[in-house]
């Protein structure tokens, strides 16, 4: 499927999101249903004799760059297993962990992180995770990362359902006075055990519903990384690497690869991110896009982030389409924040896995600005 097919699809969901529509959307019955059966034959068969076991990782990280007078900032994480960490054994492995400890040395700030992630939710669980994250209305949360989607699928949600749900979330979070990244719907064709062409259906669908996720949170004022296969090449070449033991959610290693992709965004959200970088690379194929084009152009390379741009124009609203430099995230070594707080050091091991060094583009940035067929791209 092109680009441009997939942002109509995409277009097209969100709007019937918008205005209560149903349906499949994605792919026809019959091959969601077998989709739906192959991959559940697939977690029964990897599920066997794994540990669901979820590591808690919430609390103070960047003790180091503690001041007096200064809060923390707030991460909350919220959405199904990936979000979660499900697939680890520490919790300085989990994504929550990865991205407090990055956010607080970008920011030179500690930060407190929470997770109210549940693994096998759906978007609709959403609607129970967002007030728990806005359990304190003096306390609002700075910055909140949702990861969620694969479940939508395999349960056959409607993807017009599952746009709705994330939409509501975001808007409710923004209106809080939270920033937002959404994480889209992961690739479910990169599972070694969805045999072909089942294997083809699963990643249609998965990036069909990420272009909509992106309409959908972009529209109500959030940002989108595309997690995609959690960025491809990487996960295309070493599975056995970047799979967990389950050889269905991602490995402490597979974490990390997304962590790096999420937390530029995140720190460029809350204003953190070098200036310079906020403005289109023009060796990297950056530009602005009508937002169904770039959530199409994000969903078929992974690791890319949309954020609103333009107002609008004649396509509707336009947005930002950034492939930003990924950094090392390595394993955090939290510790307790205060007396009344169980260590972090006690629930995981602290010792650190070496990271993937960032796979950045280090072409030059000399190029130029055509208009090309939907919007404007850096050449």
């Amino acid at each position: 499927m092109t680009n441009m097919s997939r942002a109509r699809v995409a277009r097209r969901i969100a709007a019937g999101a918008a205005y209560g529509g149903g349906g499949l959307g994605l792919v026809g019955a019959a091959a969601v249903g077998l989709l739906l059966a192959e991959v559940q034959m697939a977690k029964r068969h990897v599920g066997n004799g794994t540990d669901n076991h979820v590591p808690v990782a919430d609390g103070l990280f960047g003790h180091a760059y503690d001041t007096p007078g200064e809060p923390p900032l707030s991460l909350v994480m919220l959405g199904d297993s990936t979000a979660a960490g499900q697939g680890v054994h520490r919790a300085g492995q989990t994504p929550g962990a990865l991205l407090a400890s990055g956010l607080a040395a970008v920011a030179e700030r500690p930060v407190r992180l929470r997770n109210v992630a549940q693994p096998g939710a759906r978007s609709d669980d959403l609607d129970r995770q967002v007030p728990l994250a806005l359990g304190d209305p003096e306390r609002v949360p700075d910055i909140c990362v949702i990861m969620v989607g694969a479940n939508d699928v395999t349960n056959r949600m409607p993807p017009t359902r599952s746009v709705r749900h994330l939409s509501a979330a975001v808007r409710r979070l923004r209106t809080a006075g939270a920033e937002v990244v959404v994480g889209t719907c992961p690739d479910l064709g990169t599972i070694e055990l969805v045999q072909q062409p089942l294997r083809w259906l699963a990643r249609r669908a998965s990036r069909q519903l990420a272009a909509a996720q992106t309409i959908g949170a972009v529209e109500q004022g959030g940002r989108t990384v595309s997690l995609g296969d959690l960025l491809g090449p990487e996960f295309a070449a070493n599975p056995r690497e970047l799979f967990g033991p389950d050889n269905y959610h991602p490995s402490a290693e597979g974490y990390a690869t997304a962590a790096m992709a999420v937390l530029p965004t995140v720190c460029a959200a809350l204003g953190l991110w070098p200036a310079e970088e906020e403005s289109p690379d023009v060796s990297r194929s950056e530009g602005f896009l009508p937002v169904a084009r770039a959530a199409a152009e994000a969903a078929s390379q992974a690791g890319t982030e949309v954020t609103a741009a333009l107002p609008t124009g004649p396509r509707g609203p336009w947005a930002l389409l950034k492939r930003r430099r990924r950094r090392r995230v390595p394993e955090p070594e939290p510790a307790p924040s205060g007396p009344s707080e169980e260590p972090l050091d006690s629930r995981s091991d602290s010792r650190s896995d070496s990271r993937s060094d960032s796979r950045s583009d280090s072409r030059s940035d000399s190029g130029s600005w055509e208009e090309s067929e939907g919007g404007l791209r850096a050449v």
